[in-house]
C-alpha cells in the first residue's frame, strides 16, 4: 500500500485539512500574541501550540506557517524603507504560498508527522525517527535560496523517545532562519528539554456560539441544539464534535441515558440490546466512543453532586432531571468520580486484551450502576 494510499494523520475524519481550513475562529488571543512577537522582532525559533485536542492548533499553525512565508522578515528594508507591521496573520487566497502548501507543493515548509508502519499499510502509533531524519534533506534542499523555512510537527507528543531527542538536537542548534511550530495536545508527555526551548501558544477551547460557526465551516449539517449538544460534550474541541458528529454519538449518547435513566433497578433488557449494538465488526471506533461517552457521563454526574446543580448547558433533553436524581449529594457526587475512575481503568485495560465488546460495555454499566445505588442507600 503507498503513502498515498493512507489517511492522513494529521486530518479528522469528515473535516477539511487544516492547511485547507478558511478561518480560524476563537483564537484571536493566540493570533495576536504571535503577531506582536513578529512586528516586535521577537520572532522565536521553536513555538509550542497547546490546548485542547481539536481547538485549531494545527489551523494555527498552517496559518503562521502561511504568513512567514509570504512576509518579509520586519527589520528588513525595502526600496522605500522598511514596511509598515502587518495587521493580520492572513495572506491572499490566491497568494502563491497558499496555492503551493494546499497543494503540498510549498518548498519552504516541511510536515512532520507519523509515518506508515513497518509493513506500510497503516499509519505508524508513533512519529519516529527515521521522519525526523528527512529533516536533514530538508534543510540542505532548501538552504540554497537563503529564504525562511518553517516545520510543522502535528503532533509532537507523538514522538517515541529516539524521534524526541533527534528533535531536541535541532532545537538546540536551530538551522538558520528556521522557525520551527510544534503541535501539541499533552505537553506533559514531552521532554522538559524541549519543553525549554520553546515559547508557548495557548489556545483555548471555543464558546458554544464560535463552535456552532466552526462546525458549519467543517462541514457538519447540524440543528442548533444538536450543535449546542456537541459543544457541550466536546468541550469546545471541534475535533471531538466532528468525531461524535460523525460516529452518531448524540444517539449513543441518548441511548446511554435511557439505559441510566432505568439505574439503579436496570432494565437489562435495554442494556443488552445497547452492549450487542457496540459489539458488531468492524465498530470499534463507536465502541472507543461510548467509553470516551460514559466517561463523560459520570464526569458530569459528578459535577452535579458537587456542585449541586447540573451543568448550564445539556447534552440531551432529559439529562438534566436525570443528572439530578443520580446525584444528589456531594457524597454521590464523589462516588460518581471514583466509579469514572475505576470504570476507565476497566474498559483500557479490556481492550488492550481483546475482552469481548459486549463484556466490555455491560461491566461499564454495572460499574455505573453500582455508583447509581448508593443514592437509594
Amino acid at each position: 500500500m503507498s503513502d498515498q494510499a493512507l489517511p492522513d494523520p494529521t486530518q479528522v475524519e469528515g473535516a477539511p485539512h487544516p492547511a485547507e481550513t478558511r478561518r480560524l475562529l476563537g483564537q484571536t488571543a493566540a493570533e495576536r500574541a504571535f503577531l506582536d512577537a513578529f512586528s516586535g522582532g521577537r520572532l522565536h525559533h521553536a513555538w509550542m501550540l497547546i490546548g485542547p485536542k481539536g481547538v485549531g492548533k494545527a489551523t494555527l499553525a498552517w496559518k503562521i506557517a502561511r504568513f512567514l512565508l509570504a512576509t518579509p522578515d520586519a527589520e528588513e528594508d525595502g526600496l522605500f524603507g522598511a514596511p509598515p507591521p502587518p495587521e493580520t496573520l492572513d495572506i491572499g487566497e490566491d497568494h502563491p504560498v497558499t496555492r503551493r502548501s494546499r497543494a503540498g507543493a510549498e518548498p519552504g515548509l516541511f510536515v512532520l508527522k507519523r509515518g506508515p508502519n513497518d509493513k506500510g499499510d497503516r499509519i505508524a502509533a508513533e512519529i519516529r525517527v527515521d521522519q525526523v531524519r528527512k529533516l536533514k534533506s530538508f534543510f540542505a534542499l532548501s538552504s540554497a535560496d537563503g529564504g525562511r523555512r518553517v516545520v510543522i510537527v502535528d503532533a509532537a507528543d507523538e514522538m517515541n523517545v529516539n524521534a524526541a531527542n533527534a528533535l531536541l538536537k535541532l532545537l538546540e542548534e536551530p538551522p538558520a532562519r528556521t522557525v520551527m511550530l510544534l503541535v501539541c495536545h499533552q505537553p506533559s508527555r514531552l521532554l522538559p528539554t524541549i519543553r525549554s526551548r520553546c515559547r508557548e501558544l495557548r489556545l483555548s477551547p471555543l464558546s458554544p456560539d464560535v463552535m456552532k460557526s466552526a462546525l458549519d465551516q467543517a462541514g457538519a449539517e447540524l440543528s442548533g441544539a444538536e450543535a449546542d449538544a456537541l459543544a457541550e460534550l466536546s468541550g469546545g474541541s471541534v475535533g471531538a464534535a466532528m468525531r461524535v458528529a460523525g460516529l452518531e454519538g448524540l444517539t449513543l449518547y441518548r441511548n446511554l441515558l435511557e439505559v441510566m435513566g432505568t439505574m439503579p433497578d436496570l432494565d437489562r433488557p435495554k442494556a443488552l440490546a445497547l452492549a450487542d449494538s457496540l459489539a458488531q465488526r468492524g465498530r470499534e471506533e463507536r465502541l472507543d466512543l461510548f467509553f470516551w461517552l460514559a466517561d463523560t457521563a459520570m464526569a458530569r454526574l459528578a459535577r452535579t453532586g458537587v456542585t449541586g446543580q447540573p451543568p448550564g448547558r445539556l447534552a440531551a433533553p432529559e439529562e438534566a432531571a436525570l443528572l439530578r436524581r443520580l446525584a444528589p449529594d456531594v457524597v454521590t457526587g464523589r462516588a460518581w468520580a471514583e466509579v469514572a475512575q475505576i470504570a476507565g481503568d476497566r474498559s483500557r485495560h479490556g481492550r488492550a486484551v481483546n475482552v469481548d465488546a459486549a463484556s466490555l460495555v455491560l461491566d461499564t454499566v454495572m460499574k455505573m450502576r453500582e455508583a447509581s445505588a448508593r443514592v437509594r442507600a
